[in-house]
């Protein structure tokens, strides 16, 4: 088993973390992290349990340690980070100076040039920028980033129709209330009634995809030239990010063109890893997120309500937001990280 830790572990996907982990034929948690105010109690106390399963026996009495280098043991293989990206930019760099590798859904440094940002069906091969990053900031340890939760909802979807040539994309999301955490939208805010802007999302999918859809050229990540524009909404959805996507493409398929290429895409071998990695719906009126978000242990993307445009496509996708675009999504990188020997 593999000895893994989490940083952050109280809040709302370090508590997923927790719920994903817990029952994970390969990995054993052997460290909990969180601020100095919950620091020395045990979990059951430190964390207001919110998931949607009850807390697991393995961690409700364990001791809750500080989020440093010092504090985790060095018997730790891996951690997984749900710190807020305020918090991660000041201390995810220590714990890999200290030898450690992190899988972290924080936000910070996902386009840094040396910084892995990875969906592992989409660019497992980007992990060997790894090699760079340790050679450049010296490093034993690693930093690796999984994408924003819209981001990673509609590239997979993307990185399958780049067959037909990928050269301009539009999305308009319809995010779901828990993508803000527990208290980030107040029931007065978003109660009959929808959020058409939500800070720093737009710029997240307009860049992350680029870089996600790129090439590892040996040394440095050339991102694809494909122009992305979001839209980003918050709706009154508990969870599930249902998204719009009109993609422009050189070549001109057919919708059974389209179903094809996301039917036949390509997942991992993983173990928390969905068969098939899109599953698609020839209804026009889904995906849905109250009935499809759970597709896949939450962890498959789902697209639908396909249609030709003029200069490509337009069609649907959706994810479960806390689970395949944030915890579901690290520890998915952290089964790549284990065997691909990066551990």
């Amino acid at each position: 088993m593999t000895r893994v830790g989490v940083l952050g572990a109280t809040g709302a996907v370090g508590q997923r973390f927790i719920q994903l982990l817990s029952s994970h034929d390969d990995f054993e948690i052997a460290a909990l992290t969180a601020s100095s105010d919950s620091a020395g109690k045990p979990y059951k106390e430190a964390a207001k349990w919110r998931v949607d399963t009850p807390i697991p026996d393995s961690v409700a009495d364990v001791d809750v340690l500080e989020t440093t280098p010092e504090a985790v043991p060095n018997d730790v293989d891996l951690l997984f980070s749900s710190l807020p990206s305020s918090v991660a930019e000041r201390v995810e760099h220590g714990f890999c100076e200290a030898g450690y590798v992190v899988s972290s859904n924080s936000s910070n440094e996902r386009n840094a040039a040396d910084v892995p940002l990875v969906i592992p069906e989409v660019n497992a091969d980007h992990l060997d920028l790894i090699e760079v990053q340790r050679d450049e900031r010296g490093w034993d340890g690693a930093l690796v980033k999984n994408p924003n939760c819209s981001t990673i909802t509609m590239v997979p979807t993307l990185a399958a129709l780049d067959r037909f040539g990928l050269d301009r994309v539009h999305v308009s999301t319809l995010q779901a209330v828990s993508g803000a955490g527990y208290s980030g939208v107040s029931s007065m805010e978003i109660l009959d009634n929808v959020i058409p802007h939500i800070g720093g999302e737009e710029e997240k999918m307009e860049t992350e995809s680029r870089k996600l859809l790129g090439e590892f050229t040996g040394s440095e990540i050339d991102w694809h030239d494909v122009d992305v524009s979001a839209s980003c909404n918050r709706v009154p959805t508990l969870d599930g990010h249902l998204e719009n996507v009109w993609a422009e493409l050189d070549d001109d398929p057919t919708v059974e063109d389209v179903f094809a290429a996301f039917e036949d895409y390509a997942g991992q071998d993983l173990p928390s890893a969905p068969s098939p990695l899109i599953e698609t719906f020839e209804e026009p009126d889904r995906p849905q997120p109250r009935l499809d978000r759970f597709l896949g242990d939450g962890m498959a993307v789902a697209a639908g309500g396909v249609q030709q445009t003029p200069d490509g496509v337009q069609y649907n996708c959706l994810a479960h937001n806390t689970i395949r675009g944030a915890a579901g999504a690290s520890v998915l990188n952290g089964e790549l990280l284990e065997r691909d020997g990066w551990l």
